[in-house]
């Protein structure tokens, strides 16, 4: 059998209503659980990956076309074992459909060239096979802290799997089984309390976990990330790779390359690559009143029902928030947006804005670089071309916003 060219493909309306996350990245790039959607297909689907996604992201998210076997898989649609092996054996031609909770479908792959699988993507073809079981996807941005704790389990076992971490230190204080700690090499974990009983907590590559903190599973920690001393982590929250975290959080995703080092309260959240929340900074995740929470959607232009009571913060890459800004519930935050000064400020915030309670400007897009250079060389990353052409594509986009 020739190996499959498997191509994530950003679907033109799930991708919009994932604004601003997506502004930056494919959703298939998205951290859900201990790994990318991306990470969760090649695990379960060996095969050559690529995206196919708006133009300006294609130049650093590029295409690859195979003269045959490639299959179009919805990117923000999160494989099983099972699923994937379905979705190896469809032909050209043929697609696969799933069904939700309402009875609704959609398309989770097809096979065949990008012209002729991706109207089979777009739309529900006629006599597609429906696959049975159920099938989780990230549809509205909450969902990615909604299936999180379910993910972190499910990739738990899979990453550890006939594989064995280091020996949980002596001077730990151990809640639960030591099978359900996972810690690999490199990581320094001394004077922490791990409570496996709930979920199971998976420690990365060369993490440091400071003495005095409480984790609570399931949680899963990227390589190179920190947990400052006496912080509190709740179950369903994963760090990308090189954050570094402090006072308490529950139910937190954070991408990568973020900070939240200080005191202050982050819940049900979802924060991108390369944002920084200053000392003492805490956002809302409930309402005074308990009441359901409406969050902003882009494509609608407006703040829409949820179905939720817990929804904090959703913040989009190169974002900033100055010592003690707070944070009403479910605030929505672009790319490149500085936050400062007292009181709250709105519950959405356009890209490219910088102010806060009493009002946004612009924010001019060299002292955007400047910023995001300083931030990234403490990382030793640069920005490259392909990126600041992102972020120029953005700042025109999010006019639309404002």
């Amino acid at each position: 059998m020739s190996q499959k060219n498997i191509i994530l493909y950003d679907v033109p309306s799930v991708r919009e209503n994932l604004l601003p996350l997506s502004y930056t990245r494919p959703v298939a790039d998205f951290l859900v659980g201990i790994t990318t959607i991306r990470a969760k297909w090649e695990r379960f689907l060996p095969g050559e990956y690529s995206y196919l996604t708006v133009p300006y992201l294609s130049a650093k998210f590029p295409l690859r076309e195979a003269s045959e076997g490639n299959i179009l898989v919805a990117s923000n649609v999160i494989p099983t074992a099972e699923l994937a092996a379905k979705v190896a054996t469809l032909l050209p031609g043929e697609a696969l459909v799933g069904e939700n909770r309402k009875g609704e479908r959609f398309t989770i792959a097809a096979a065949g060239a990008p012209e002729e699988a991706r109207p089979m993507l777009d739309s529900i073809p006629d006599n597609a096979e429906v696959w049975p079981g159920r099938v989780e996807r990230v549809r509205d941005l909450y969902d990615i802290f909604t299936l999180n704790a379910q993910q972190i389990e499910s990739d738990f076992a899979e990453l550890t799997r006939g594989r064995e971490g280091q020996s949980v230190p002596r001077s730990n204080t151990v809640i639960g089984l030591y099978d359900d700690i996972f810690i690999e090499s490199g990581a320094i974990v001394e004077g922490v309390v791990l409570n496996a009983s709930h979920g199971p907590i998976y420690i990365g590559r060369d993490v440091e976990i400071m003495e005095g903190s409480c984790l609570r599973g399931p949680i899963a920690l990227g390589e190179h990330s920190t947990v400052n001393m006496g912080t509190r982590i709740y179950p369903g929250t994963s760090l990308g790779p090189w954050c570094k975290v402090g006072g308490e959080l529950n139910n937190v995703v954070m991408f990568g390359y973020s900070n939240k080092a200080h005191d202050g309260f982050l819940g049900n959240a979802v924060i991108g690559e390369w944002c920084n929340l200053g000392a003492g900074c805490t956002a809302s995740n409930l309402k005074n009143d308990y009441t359901e929470i409406k969050l902003w959607n882009y494509p609608a232009h407006r703040f829409l029902r949820t179905g939720l009571q817990f929804c904090g913060l959703i913040m989009a890459d190169h974002s900033k928030a100055g010592i003690n800004t707070m944070f009403n519930t479910a605030t929505v935050v672009g790319v490149g947006v500085n936050i400062h000064g007292s009181g709250f400020p709105r519950n959405f915030v356009a890209s490219f804005s910088e102010g806060g309670a009493s009002g946004f400007t612009d924010l001019p897009m060299e002292k955007f670089f400047d910023t995001a250079a300083r931030m990234m060389a403490r990382r030793g990353k640069a920005m490259t071309d392909a990126d600041a052409h992102i972020f120029h594509e953005i700042r025109n986009l999010a006019e639309n916003y404002k």
